[in-house]
């Protein structure tokens, strides 16, 4: 009888660079923990690479200048810009204000609060809750000085704005600071704006677009190739990383190609089917800070075939206290086996199925990869699972 469910091992791999062989090093590595460990292979098992080292690999870069004759050109050289709710992240965000504020002279930043899209703080709650401001109010850049300028985020000992302003006056543009998390509060201003949020994109950029504004969203920005750079078609500058004080990790655009390539070597080598994804944020929220980690467009932006779909499981305990309140032990166990397989292939709805988690798998998979491998030293770009379809039935 089996005492083990799901297993999950981070797998070390060599340092990835550009134009590295990504499918090979990725199947060489699961094969060589493979004989390191002695496990074996089963069908639905699932191999997972972060997106970081496939845009390295495909070499997918772009530059500062590269942003600012990309908005240039959109934009017909212009004198200001307004960007809508950037995120606070110097990884995240920083080269690409820095890129929008090379492309104008004077630049109006809207940011939203207590917080940014995924929750990191720009202003101490408690003295908001004591205001004058309410989640509806306009705070211009000296009132917010005035009632929040001292304040520190915890995690990073820097104030955002503070960075941002001296970032864009480093660029030689003129920065005005708006908090509101009303996106029409831009339009008081210019009406050439690029929408920055991420994951309520499409609602803002239509909001704006039918109030008069030219808009260009993130993901509009290097969504083709500019001067030879990097791009990705789909997000555009969504999803990128910073690499240097210049450059930009684009989101990979080669995804689909290679996740496809590897389950078919992996087939070749193993007999087995194995399903393989690319993987970037997970999707969780820290309790303690309240950032939700999603800075990603997507969870998992390429995958085969068998990881689409949500799960469709039971909820053992309202099986155990419903339907075999007077069973224990053995008898109890084999009875919840045998409901497990006879479940219906679609129980959306139903009772039995309360208190399940009815997400993505990709979602679900991607949030286990990104914890199992960490954003720092771990050194394991590459997740295998195992046993993660499997449930109690199966001995």
């Amino acid at each position: 009888m089996r005492t083990i469910g799901t297993v999950v091992r981070g797998i070390r791999t060599p340092i990835i660079k550009e134009n590295a062989d990504l499918k090979n090093i990725v199947v060489d590595s699961i094969l060589n923990a493979k004989e390191s460990e002695g496990f074996e292979f089963h069908d639905k098992d699932i191999v997972a690479i972060t997106e970081a080292v496939v845009g390295i690999a495909e070499g997918n870069y772009a530059t500062v200048d590269d942003i600012a004759t990309d908005i240039k050109n959109k934009f017909n050289n212009p004198e200001e810009l307004g960007i809508v709710f950037p995120i606070l992240s110097r990884n995240r965000f920083s080269l690409i204000l820095k890129g929008i504020a090379r492309s104008t002279k004077k630049l109006y930043v809207l940011l939203s609060f207590p917080s940014d899209e995924v929750g990191n703080g720009i202003l101490d709650e408690d003295k908001l809750d004591n205001s004058k401001y309410t989640l509806g109010s306009v705070i211009t850049e000296e009132e917010y000085e005035e009632t929040f300028g001292d304040w520190i985020h915890p995690f990073t000992g820097i104030n955002m704005i503070h960075f941002y302003r001296d970032l864009i006056k480093d660029e030689g543009c003129e920065p005005v600071f708006i908090l509101s998390n009303n996106e029409k509060e831009i339009l008081n201003y210019t009406k050439n704006v690029i929408n920055c949020d991420i994951h309520t994109r499409l609602k803002t950029k239509k909001v704006l677009e039918q109030n008069g504004a030219k808009v260009y969203g993130l993901f509009e920005i290097l969504n083709a190739p500019v001067n030879g750079s990097g791009y990705n078609e789909k997000y555009g500058l969504l999803g990128s990383n910073k690499s240097t004080e210049e450059r930009l990790k684009l989101f990979p655009q080669t995804g689909q190609t290679l996740v496809e390539e590897i389950q078919k070597i992996l087939k070749e080598k193993t007999g087995k089917t194995i399903e393989v994804m690319v993987y970037g944020d997970g999707a969780f929220k820290d309790p303690v800070g309240g950032i939700w980690e999603l800075a990603d467009p997507v969870v998992s932006p390429a995958h085969t075939s068998g990881l689409i779909g949500t799960p469709n499981e039971i909820k053992l305990k309202y099986v155990s206290d419903n339907k075999f309140p007077n069973l224990e032990g053995d008898a109890l166990k084999e009875a919840i086996k045998k409901e497990i397989r006879n479940k219906e292939a679609d129980l959306k709805g139903q009772m039995i199925t309360e208190g399940t988690t009815p997400r993505r798998l990709t979602d679900l998979i991607g949030s286990l990869c990104d914890l199992t491998s960490g954003s720092g030293d771990k050194g394991t770009p590459v997740v295998f699972i195992q046993g993660y379809f499997d449930n109690l039935s199966n001995d």
